[in-house]
């Protein structure tokens, strides 16, 4: 069982269970980005980045948020 921590509501989340619509109010305050400070802003993009690597359907939409892209080093 994959679980985290929600700051912003002081409960332990099962990643496997999270919905559309929790990702998506996830993505809208990281899109806001209107945090009383920088680390609640991150605390959010953890979530959603562990949100991706356990069900990334679910944040293909939001992919933009994570920054997550191939690069080519070569």
């Amino acid at each position: 069982m994959a679980a985290t921590t929600n700051p912003k509501q002081n409960l332990t989340l099962d990643l496997t269970q999270i919905a559309a619509k929790d990702v998506a109010q996830l993505a809208d305050r990281l899109e806001q980005d209107d945090y009383a400070n920088p680390f609640e802003a991150l605390a959010d993009w953890h979530l959603l980045r562990s949100i991706a690597f356990h069900n990334a359907e679910l944040v293909e939409p939001y992919l933009y948020l994570l920054d997550m892209e191939a690069y080519d080093e070569a």
